[in-house]
């Protein structure tokens, strides 16, 4: 018996998102494909993976789902469960295996106190911290300790940030003994009189921790490039310390000091004065492996380890300026996005990357093909683009533009896309369509799938001539009930959108007119509307183009998902983290496509295979040497020659329908030499030939061609202050509940606003 083997697409860094029906879907990371078979063992499985995603194997779980059950995740964790895996995915050549990060569980201690009688630690065990956290903890103290300057001796180069305007309350608990051997490793950072530091802000440093780990709080009397003096905070306590140069050195030394207090410590009855930058550099390193880190974890993070309450706001502005020191500035990725996409097109030979400037050089539009993607449309795709946008929710907002492609397995494909500082406008359409006319040199007729907007069916017309506009249903939905708001129950809207929906999939034009009718004996206003929409740009019985029965704009999702997954990204890393998504799925589809063993993709496959089990139960009758008559439940007409049916089934989808496919086994011919070549693995294969490649030493090479960067600077439009709205894509309802009296039976009112009399 042969052995069994399988594809395993292993997809690492992103998110599960749970649907309205329970179902779970994964969202954003990384994915790599791996051969498996069924004499695999799992540990070797498990060390590849590992290497692969270069993490540790005991800090992973593997999980998959179980064919048709998208609700529950399968835990592997011996060689029993993944042959279990294997067996039960068997019949495809492909299975999707979720890496899931575990954190390792290690005793951890605050080194934060929150008063000197009573102490705050993260975990009930006790260890002194790492060497490694000493710079994390010195960070920390700037924030911690409630620093009050004298303004006429402060150096004006010394770093210290302004606090926030709420300070937050300081928290208490009673773990003494834990606490202090968490500080013990500061408590001798001062020693006394005559202990030198090699600057000033050594000094400074050292005598933050001090103070952390005794439990009291300082303010400066003097506090210069050369001298430093320091007293307890507390009043009539009289700890002090005083500092300065040794002549001729750059040294400090301590000249004098009272070690004693009297005090109870500053901590119990002071507030601490938070920074921005020091939440920055208390959560950076984490944020740099976990880029989802909500505020609100941070608040309650801090609260646990350090002692100390943040509200949110506080939080959210210390997490945007450690985004910012990971990610680089906002400001300087405008500057150099002229220089990005110069070496983005030397690295991708063939490619389009430019972008525009308003009159006071900031920055206006960006627009975005690479080669591989421009010849995998023109090679392997259908000649069929989706046209649809989404806003970013960046610093400085704007919106996604993007063309995307339907593969031969019906798989997205993107092929272009831009960023526009405006929102979503003809003017900006016609720019994009623009742009994208000049890198397309197919001569073949392209059906475009977008809104009915106007400017973009000018647009269309006017620069694709010769191609056909497909009205995106759902936008078409989505207007009908805005014209006619407020008529409708819930109940209703949703029969009149079933009724749309079949009227739009109908073949033939008794079909489209029946559901019509429908719709007609509920609304005869919404009826009249439908039939002023153009139905010949999106009813399947009347529409001249070929749309392959793709009936909205939104199937790009995956492409969109990638995008709003990266939009808080500097504009430069945005579209690298997208060109290294697309060269991700270029490369895994190349690599599951090696694999098939089918003329055909094994979408369309299975769409054969079905249409040739409905085949058997039909007559055929021989009407001329190339048209056929083919009866069963209705009787259908095949030109054979010309790869046509009545029913209009071949002509969408590309496959011959089984009215088709009982005429080609009557005459002795093959199913696949009557399949569009867009159906096809070859034509697959040729779609994902081409791979983009990275930019290389895009640092260093700024550096060096800097004369050749013109000046783009920031858009002058910023988001708006506040937490920016949840993106809701395609797969969302278009039709909300509205109020329904339960006296009268009216809508647009409930009971206890009803006008009518009892």
């Amino acid at each position: 018996m042969a052995a069994m083997k399988i594809i395993a697409i292993c997809q690492s860094g992103g998110k599960f998102v749970t649907g309205k029906d329970g179902c779970l879907s994964y969202k954003g990371g990384d994915a790599h494909a791996i051969d498996i078979g069924d004499l695999m063992k799992f540990d070797e499985f498990k060390e590849e993976v590992a290497e692969m995603f270069n993490i540790r194997a005991d800090s992973m779980s593997i999980k998959y789902f179980l064919p048709g059950n998208k609700k529950i995740l399968i835990t592997i964790s011996n060689d029993k469960d993944l042959q279990r895996m294997i067996k039960f995915h068997g019949s495809s050549s492909t299975v999707d295996i979720y890496i899931l990060i575990e954190e390792v569980a290690a005793p951890e201690v605050s080194n934060m106190p929150a008063s000197r009688s009573s102490r705050t630690t993260l975990s009930e065990t006790v260890a002194v911290a790492p060497e490694p956290l000493n710079a994390f903890h010195t960070a920390v103290a700037d924030g911690v300790l409630d620093v009050v300057h004298d303004t006429n001796q402060i150096d004006t180069n010394t770093d210290m940030d302004t606090p926030l305007e709420v300070p937050p309350v300081p928290l208490q608990s009673s773990n003494d003994e834990k606490y202090a051997k968490g500080a013990q490793q500061w408590q001798n950072t001062i020693t006394g009189v005559g202990q030198r530091f090699s600057s000033v802000h050594e000094f400074r440093e050292s005598l933050r921790k001090y103070a952390i780990a005794h439990q009291f709080a300082f303010k400066y009397k003097k506090n210069d490039s050369h001298r430093v003096t320091v007293k307890c905070k507390a009043e009539g306590c009289p700890w002090r310390i005083h500092a300065s140069r040794l002549s001729t050195t750059q040294l400090i030394c301590i000249k004098k000091m009272n070690s004693t207090h009297t005090c109870e410590g500053a901590f119990a009855t002071t507030g601490h004065q938070a920074t921005r930058s020091w939440v920055a550099s208390i959560i950076k390193e984490k944020l740099k492996d976990f880029p989802d880190y909500k505020p609100k974890d941070i608040v309650n993070d801090i609260k646990q380890e350090y002692g100390i309450q943040l509200n949110y706001f506080q939080a959210w502005r210390g997490k945007e300026i450690a985004k910012e020191q990971l990610q680089g500035s906002y400001k300087e990725a405008y500057s150099q996005l002229p220089f990005f996409c110069k070496k983005l097109m030397e690295a991708n030979p063939g490619s389009l990357a430019m972008c525009t400037t308003k009159e006071d050089s900031s920055f206006d539009r960006l627009f975005v093909s690479l080669h591989a993607l421009l010849l995998g449309f023109q090679q392997g795709c259908r000649p069929l683009i989706f046209l649809d946008s989404i806003p970013l929710k960046s610093k400085y907002q704007g919106t996604l533009l993007a063309a995307t492609s339907a593969d031969a397995d019906d798989g997205v494909f993107p092929v272009a896309f831009a960023i526009v500082d405006d929102a979503e406008s003809d003017d900006s359409w016609h720019w994009f369509l623009l742009q994208l006319k000049s890198v397309l040199s197919t001569s073949c007729p392209i059906t475009f799938v977008a809104d009915r907007e106007k400017g973009l069916k000018t647009s269309i017309a006017e620069i694709f001539e010769g191609s056909f506009h497909a009205y995106c249903l759902r936008y078409l939905t989505e207007q009908l009930f805005r014209d006619l708001k407020g008529q409708f129950s819930h109940e209703v809207m949703r029969l009149m959108i079933e009724d749309l929906y079949a009227a739009a999939y109908a073949t033939k034009p008794e079909g489209f007119q029946n559901s019509m009718e429908s719709i007609k004996k509920i609304s005869e206003e919404a009826y009249n509307w439908i039939i002023q929409s153009e139905p010949q740009n999106w009813a399947n019985s009347f529409f001249l183009g070929t749309r392959y029965n793709h009936m909205t704009s939104n199937f790009g999702e995956l492409f969109y998902n990638w995008a709003a997954d990266a939009d808080e990204l500097p504009i430069t890393q945005m579209v690298d983290v997208i060109r290294g998504k697309i060269m991700e799925l270029i490369i895994s589809r190349k690599a599951v496509s090696d694999q098939w063993e089918t003329r055909l993709s094994p979408t369309m496959e299975e769409k054969l295979k079905k249409e040739s089990q409905k085949s058997n139960s039909l007559s055929v009758l021989q009407s001329t040497c190339s048209t056929y008559e083919v009866c069963g439940d209705t009787t259908e007409v095949v030109d054979i020659d010309r790869w046509e049916c009545s029913c209009k089934a071949w002509q969408l989808t590309g496959v011959p329908c089984c009215h088709a496919i009982a005429v080609i086994s009557g005459i002795d011919q093959s199913f696949y030499d009557y399949c569009s070549r867009y159906c096809t693995a070859e034509s697959y294969r040729l779609t994902y030939s081409e791979i983009v490649h990275p930019i290389l030493d895009m640092e260093v090479s700024a550096s060096k061609d800097s004369q050749l960067v013109v000046t783009v600077t920031p858009p002058p439009t910023k988001r708006p202050p506040g937490r920016p709205a949840m993106k809701r894509f395609g797969s969302q309802e278009v039709v909300k509940r509205h109020l329904h009296c339960s006296r009268c039976k009216g809508l647009g009112h409930n009971k206890s606003t009803c006008k009518e009399q009892l």
